[in-house]
């Protein structure tokens, strides 16, 4: 026979279930203009449970309760944009600037790629330069 503080819980837990899924932390897209926002939070819960049986000369008896509490928090949205582009938008501050590094590197190798692209045309741009002129100077001047 199961014990009455595992109803007490299975009913808390029960519950709990109900409030807590994945709609509360990827919340219902919105649409507006062309583009959708998505909400995504964070969701903390915590449980507690307890009783005890309480003897007596007429029959046992149970004395039990318990509680939880829920906390949700909204951290991000999510941005997608009609051109198929997509956005994470966090609210509040980074965590560490280290946070800020990793985010940046993206941009920043995009750049170096793009200035060693623009080095390589420059020499070519160069190269093809010189060779116009030396084959202009053996024209000019046969041997």
């Amino acid at each position: 026979m199961a014990h009455a503080v595992e109803g007490v819980m299975g009913v808390s837990m029960e519950k709990i279930r109900e409030m807590v899924d994945v709609e509360t932390i990827i919340g219902d897209p919105i649409n507006a203009e062309g583009v959708t926002i998505i909400p995504v939070s964070k969701v903390s819960f915590g449980f507690a449970s307890g009783g005890s049986d309480l003897p007596t000369q007429a029959a046992e008896k149970f004395a039990g309760g318990s509680g939880a509490g829920v906390t949700v928090k909204p951290v991000a949205f999510i941005v997608i944009k009609s051109d198929g582009s997509v956005n994470l938008m966090e609210l509040g501050a980074k965590g560490s600037p280290l946070d800020g590094v990793m985010d940046a590197l993206p941009g920043i190798v995009e750049k170096i790629k793009g200035f060693l692209a623009d080095k390589k045309a420059a020499k070519a741009e160069k190269k093809a330069e010189k060779k116009a002129e030396e084959e202009n100077f053996s024209e000019e001047n046969p041997q």
